[in-house]
């Protein structure tokens, strides 16, 4: 996982002096930031009280020295300042972030740009990066880690806490079979294992630089003795200093990967363990112009990783029940209906609060004679145990419709079933079979709210059905309406979570829908897709339950 120290454009944010990513400090004296000028040749030309207080030296022992004798005594930091000289020369602004040397302990973040003097020269920014000052930093840092459940912000709120502070360069990795299959056993030594990069991040570098290397979302194996494969399989940190081969030649393969590649010494993978299970792996990297990985900064390194795989295995188990939830809620709504060349049909779905999946149901059945089906229903609940018994329901009243049975009879046969269901004690329905060539409309309901027609240009009103008994109560019969629907007129059906509240009333709530509806069906011919839409937002506002909303429009000519 290699990385890039520096860069020409600048990285930090205007106004703020200082690492972006790192916690503020509650201290208000900037006991670790200091400015200082140098002249072309790179002499000290200017040595504030903030340069002796971060680096000792006085001004009289630190003015006109070469900064490379006073602080960067390293090849690889002698090479970066020379560098650095060349990019202010040009007018540009250069960061980078060095540790060792004579700068003292810890890393530091350096800024410097062009030197507004008639003979030039370079001003420059220090601050320490890591550690943190004082014994709270970890706990500074850890408290941004985790602040939402999305995987991938996760992440990225852990490598903003590591770069440039801790390395150079992060990024980190997650089994792809957690991500997939949810398999939790781990990788066994002597065998690799694939991985999901979630995300990368290149001290002094734009995240489009750092993707275009090491891209978020990018599925590799790792080679069973690759060392990311080593920290997973055995649960303990890898030191090491060079890439292996396969890494190497696929990051060489992009640009700038090649100097990107050249400019790594020192690596570290930390293991990624929560609940007892490995869930990935934590890579850092430095360049030649810091100081090489240690035993010594394992333990700060595994309590950082320790903290982040609770962080981000929250947030896979997150992401995990989601997407079953979701499968569940595409699984037990209807698919694409099959409606006959005469009729047009929309329809909306809001589940309540949190919740993907509920107890309302609803289905459109292509009949013989150009003729549809109309099924909504509601099982009593929310959650689990209502979807339940709805989709046992919705699948009974799809096989009675398609029997093509009228809508008493329907309702009556549905009647029994439910009553055979534990996690249902009742439910409501209305059936509707429409017949757009006789302009007609056969409906029954089983305590369910009635429709509402909408007449071409607008004009709406509720109508008035047999209410009839909830399925489950042991009706023996439910009466049927037959209902004139011309060209042009669209049959609204719906479940009470649309209409109904603790604070709206219902009949409060049948007047809204009908005049929305009106609303958004007065003009001819209106998107009845848009409508369905604007309806359902328009009375969702107070909703405590879930919403189904059907409109059913014959066609005109």
């Amino acid at each position: 996982m290699p990385v890039e120290s520096q860069s020409a454009t600048g990285a930090q944010r205007p106004g703020r002096p200082g690492l972006p990513g790192l916690p503020r400090r509650r201290d208000p004296v900037l006991a670790d930031l200091a400015t200082f000028t140098l002249d072309p040749a790179g002499l000290v030309t200017g040595w504030p009280a903030s340069a002796t207080r971060l680096f000792g030296y006085p001004p009289g022992a630190a003015a006109g020295r070469d900064v490379c004798d006073l602080l960067m005594t390293s090849p690889g930091q002698r090479e970066l300042v020379g560098h650095a000289l060349a990019e202010v020369a040009a007018g540009r602004v250069w960061t980078a972030t060095v540790a060792g040397g004579h700068l003292g302990e810890g890393r530091f973040a350096i800024r410097a740009e062009p030197l507004a003097a008639p003979e030039g020269g370079a001003m420059v920014v220090v601050q320490r990066a890591w550690p943190q000052p004082g014994p709270g930093w970890l706990t500074e840092a850890a408290a941004r880690i985790g602040s939402t459940l999305d995987l991938d912000q996760t992440a990225s709120e852990v490598v903003e806490i590591a770069v440039p502070g801790f390395a150079d360069g992060a990024s980190i990795y997650v089994a792809e079979h957690l991500l997939t299959a949810d398999e939790t056993a781990a990788p066994r030594s002597g065998q690799g294992t694939a991985v999901r990069r979630l995300v990368a991040r290149l001290a002094g570098q734009s995240i489009a630089v750092a993707d275009s290397l090491m891209p978020a979302g990018e599925v590799v194996v790792f080679g069973p003795s690759t060392p990311g494969s080593q920290a997973m399989a055995t649960g303990k940190p890898v030191l090491f200093d060079r890439l292996d081969g396969q890494t190497a030649e696929r990051i060489r393969r992009r640009p700038g990967g090649l100097e990107t590649i050249a400019s790594y010494t020192s690596f570290l993978a930390m293991p990624l363990a929560a609940r007892g299970t490995v869930v990935g792996c934590l890579l850092f990297g430095r360049t030649a112009a810091s100081p090489a990985f240690s035993a010594a900064e394992l333990p700060p390194a595994g309590e950082l990783a320790s903290r982040a795989a609770v962080c981000i295995d929250n947030a896979r188990l997150y992401h995990r029940e989601r997407r079953t939830a979701l499968a569940l809620q595409r699984g037990l709504l209807p698919g694409r209906p099959d409606v006959p060349p005469g009729l047009e049909v929309a329809h909306r779905y809001l589940p309540v609060g949190a919740s993907v999946i509920g107890g309302d149901w609803h289905d459109i059945i292509s009949l013989s004679g150009g003729r549809a089906a109309l099924v909504v229903g509601d099982a009593m609940g929310h959650g689990p145990e209502a979807a339940a018994a709805m989709v046992q329901l919705r699948t009974a009243a799809h096989t009675l419709a398609d029997l093509e049975l009228p809508p008493a009879e329907l309702l009556r046969r549905l009647d029994r079933i439910t009553g055979t269901i534990a996690t249902a004690p009742f439910a409501t329905c209305i059936s509707a079979v429409i017949d757009p060539s006789a302009g007609s409309c056969l409906a029954g309901q089983a305590g369910h709210l009635p429709p509402v027609l909408v007449m071409p240009g607008g004009a709406a009103r509720i109508l008035d059905l047999p209410p009839g008994l909830p399925l489950g109560l042991g009706a023996e019969s439910f009466e049927e309406t037959r209902i004139s629907v011309p060209p042009g007129a669209t049959l609204a059906l719906y479940t009470d979570g649309l209409v109904e509240s603790r604070v709206r009333p219902i009949d409060e709530g049948l007047a809204e829908l009908r005049d929305a509806l009106a609303s958004a069906l007065a003009v001819p011919q209106a998107p009845l897709d848009a409508a369905a839409e604007t309806v359902t937002r328009a009375l969702c506002e107070h909703g405590e339950d879930d919403i189904t909303l059907v409109l059913a429009r014959v066609r005109e000519g």
